[in-house]
């Protein structure tokens, strides 16, 4: 045991020292001299002045382009190709899990296969939409967002085509080795550390180009948003490094394992949902964020609590207890972040109901938002010992894990995708009713899904604890709650479909011309 906190030890005291690195280097320029201003400085025209509302879906186009919004012919095709084979994980990654779903109450079904078995199915269905739509879908609207933030084109184009290609070759081969039974069998790091090395040299050719459009940019503060993407590309390299080395086995493995999963969700993943949301709010709304000091401390605040959180899902296991109770007091601690990114966000758009009636992205990111609140915080309540001892081992962890990966950084992801596809190709939506469509049949899903497993997982944890109660018990008990597991999965699988339609239909709508503008006059009140 000695090894791995060693060694992840050293590794947090390394990321430590990137971190302060940054910090020193952001107090030192001067980036932490920071008054409400420096929110606009993402709305074009003067400071202080009122912002139109920006959504063509809802309010039309602007008459004034943005600069670096991405209108070199390359740099589009290249985000409509992240989220187009992001949207295709999606698809098929919500058709494994839908089968995984029915063969837990319907277990002779679909037996004749290795491949078509319940631990397969799930594994192939956690790493299609961790890899290749969450990852490839954030890292399509970091292409579009960073360039916008810095005032300059997208360098390096060329080079992220190339991670595009060896990214989607690495989730393909990986998930037909998982089908196949070749694994490395950690939840979260199932795919082989030899496929994963196509992904790290995918993932470098991703990061090389935003990293020089941040070196090469034209403005001098940089946005909470693009803090985000930046303090993403420093952690989550060093995570897949080292969470996938083949040197962890048993309980080092178990301890390395949750230290990266977690971190995987925290300082991946989150980093992607918060910054997203953090643009295409006040762009949407035309507003400025409520406190952009604020905004800045729960970035910061994130960056030093969250890297040793995973460690509260080993409570009770063969690790040292001090381990276990930092992990316990950090989960704690990211009430903090939590609170400061809820107060920016949910105080903008709840002051601004007219905009998220009228808005169809609008209402992805907002529900997408309170969902990382609500998420971060039954995370920190889980991690509390008395509240873990019920919820371990039952399906109120997988309700937790898809309220954060799914109903929050998912759904930001939607309502950002039909926020930029008009921008980057000039098209509205075709069917603005199939996106609303969309919206219910995911909300709606994800609500069945998330209570089933919720109130049935607590059910179940109750009766494990229970001595004089058999433990087979405990398993039948789940079964309706589970039969409404499969329910929410279908409805969202079906959403999913409605959203691949989408983008296919915008692909073939008529382009707009330049000089087009406004096609609906924004509202200034609520309705």
């Amino acid at each position: 045991m000695s090894l791995t906190i060693g060694t992840m030890m050293a590794l947090s005291f390394v990321v430590s020292l990137i971190g302060l690195a940054f910090l020193i280097w952001a107090v030192a320029s001067k980036q932490f001299r920071v008054d409400q201003s420096d929110a606009e400085v993402i709305f074009s025209g003067a400071e202080g002045e009122d912002h139109a509302p920006d959504d063509p879906t809802s309010f039309g186009f602007q008459e004034d382009a943005e600069p670096g919004e991405g209108t070199d012919t390359r740099h589009r095709k290249l985000i409509f190709a992240l989220i187009g084979f992001g949207t295709f994980w999606l698809v098929l990654g919500s058709i494994f899990g839908v089968i995984a779903s029915l063969k837990l109450h319907l277990p002779d079904w679909l037996t004749g296969s290795a491949p078509l078995s319940f631990g397969r199915m799930r594994t192939m269905h956690l790493n299609s939409v961790i890899y290749g739509w969450l990852s490839l879908a954030g890292i399509g609207v970091a292409m579009f967002l960073v360039p916008r933030l810095f005032k300059t084109p997208l360098r390096g184009v060329n080079l992220a085509w190339g991670g595009l290609v060896l990214w989607n070759i690495g989730v393909a081969v990986g998930v037909y080795a998982i089908a196949t039974g070749w694994t490395d069998g950690m939840e979260w790091l199932e795919i082989p550390w030899q496929v994963d090395i196509l992904l790290a040299a995918g993932g470098a050719c991703f990061a090389a180009p935003l990293v020089l459009t941040a070196v090469n940019r034209n403005v001098h503060h940089i946005y909470v948003t693009a803090w985000y993407y930046l303090g993403a590309l420093v952690w989550f390299p060093v995570l897949f490094v080292i969470g996938n080395l083949p040197i962890h086995t048993g309980v080092q493995g178990a301890t390395v394992n949750w230290w990266f999963a977690h971190n995987v969700l925290g300082l991946w993943l989150t980093p992607i949902g918060v910054g997203a949301a953090y643009y295409v709010l006040p762009k949407i709304i035309g507003k400025p964020i409520y406190s952009y000091r604020l905004s800045l401390l729960g970035f910061w605040a994130l960056a030093l609590f969250y890297s040793q959180v995973g460690m509260h899902h080993l409570i009770g296991g063969p690790v040292p207890t001090w381990v276990v109770t930092l992990s316990v007091v950090q989960s704690v601690m990211m009430f903090i972040p939590v609170i400061a990114v809820a107060v920016n966000q949910h105080v903008l758009w709840a002051t601004n109901l007219w905009a998220f009636k009228q808005s169809l992205p609008l209402r992805f990111v907002a529900f997408g938002a309170v969902m990382y609140t609500l998420a971060s915080f039954q995370g920190s309540m889980e991690a509390v010992r008395a509240v873990n001892t019920v919820t371990h081992f039952t399906h109120y962890t997988v309700a937790h894990a898809h309220l954060g990966a799914y109903a929050f950084v998912s759904l930001v992801l939607f309502g950002t995708v039909y926020y930029l596809m008009p921008i980057l190709t000039g098209r509205l939506w075709p069917a603005p009713r199939l996106i609303a469509l969309h919206f219910w049949l995911v909300a709606i899903g994800f609500g069945v899904y998330f209570f089933s497993l919720s109130i049935g997982g607590w059910l179940q944890g109750l009766a494990m604890l229970d001595a004089s109660r058999d433990w087979l018990e405990s398993m039948q008990l789940m079964q309706p709650y589970l039969e409404g597991r499969s329910v929410g999965g279908t409805l969202m699988t079906l959403g999913h479909l409605l959203f691949a339609i989408n983008l296919l239909s915008l692909v073939f709508a008529p382009r707009r011309s330049t000089d087009a503008v406004g096609t609906a006059t924004p509202a200034t009140s609520a309705s």
